[in-house]
């Protein structure tokens, strides 16, 4: 069992939600302005991203860059195969161009990522490999993105069996377990198009199991995300800030003045 030196050490379980990810970015800014330490973080679909952008040491101003300049379709490019509708390869592109061709055994922080074996339907746990396979396993939305095979597994997104990803944790006997939601407080607008409609489906899969999952947390950060959606990255800026506003006064009040 991982032993804490003080109460201000923290292991950090951030969620899926697609952009809904840069939510998290506030959660990181508000952690460093309260001076908590991040010993352990896990993370499932843009959790994976994000907690593997840390983990490696991207300071909060500098994942925000990485989100503003990204586009939902950026990531993603159309290819007609059976296991999905597009591929998810220009995010091991984009996370090797901002980490280099690293291992999440390495991480300077501890980092798992959480996947699915779509033949098996187990939770994988990853914690070895290529981060950038790693975070495109983890953050294959199932239906939209081909499967990513990896470590002998065929992944699709984490969030299909735990979206906000405290097992890691758990299973390590991590105390101060901080969980990040970002499902739960979100509604769903009608679809314009199929990619729309998988992406609600999956939303709506989460949010019902999120409710479930997250009362092993030690704390719970869920920001009010009502009037966003899953795809529009235009909310970037709007997000990073809801996520802060969240995050600083719970922290605040369990972790006290730095």
């Amino acid at each position: 069992m991982r032993i804490f030196k003080n109460k201000r050490e923290v292991a950090l379980a951030l969620g899926g939600g697609a952009v809904l990810g840069s939510a998290h970015i506030g959660v990181l800014k508000a952690i460093e302005e309260l001076h908590i330490k991040v010993v352990a973080v896990s993370g499932t679909s843009v959790g994976a991203l994000v907690g593997a952008l840390f983990a490696f040491g991207k300071h909060w101003h500098e994942i925000e860059k990485i989100a503003m300049s990204l586009n939902w379709l950026d990531i993603a490019s159309v290819t007609l195969t059976k296991g999905g509708i597009l591929s998810n390869d220009k995010i091991t592109k984009m996370m090797r161009k901002e980490l280099g061709n690293v291992k999440i055994e390495n991480s300077p922080i501890p980092l798992s990522m959480v996947a699915v074996d779509i033949v098996t339907g187990e939770k994988v746990v990853i914690v070895s490999g290529s981060v950038a396979d790693g975070v495109r396993g983890s953050s294959c939305i199932p239906g939209v993105f081909a499967p990513v095979e990896m470590n002998g597994h065929l992944l699709v997104d984490g969030g299909v069996i735990e979206n906000v990803p405290l097992s890691p944790h758990i299973d390590a006997g991590l105390k101060n377990i901080v969980g990040v939601d970002l499902i739960s407080n979100i509604h769903f607008k009608k679809p314009k198009n199929v990619l729309d409609v998988l992406v609600n489906s999956l939303g709506i899969a989460l949010k019902n199991a999120t409710r479930l999952e997250t009362r092993t947390a030690d704390l719970m950060i869920t920001p009010d995300l009502t009037g966003f959606n899953m795809i529009d990255s235009k909310q970037v800026p709007r997000l990073i800030e809801a996520g802060f506003n969240a995050a600083h006064p719970v922290l605040l009040e369990k972790f006290g003045e730095p």
